[in-house]
């Protein structure tokens, strides 16, 4: 219930275009950091760059795949 009370009120927004400035038209990046003006010069280029290769990155995040999966199916045995 609460789930669709929370899509009619998204869909009713985003109907209504309620929260858009009119002179900041920037079509469908307007519901993000596009109605910022000079939003871009907010973050410095390679201000956050990565310490380690992708593939490190990619690695850990399917060992944790792998390692909540073990816990998931551990936890079901038990019960």
């Amino acid at each position: 219930m609460v789930g669709g009370a929370v899509l009619a009120a998204a869909l009713y927004i985003m109907i209504r275009g309620i929260g858009l400035s009119d002179k900041l038209d920037f079509g469908a990046g307007a519901y993000y950091y596009a109605d910022v003006p000079d939003f871009d010069k907010t973050l410095v280029p390679g201000e956050f760059a990565a310490a380690l290769p992708f593939w490190v990155y990619l690695l850990l995040f399917l060992a944790w795949g792998v390692l909540m999966y073990a816990l998931w199916k551990w936890l079901d045995r038990r019960s």
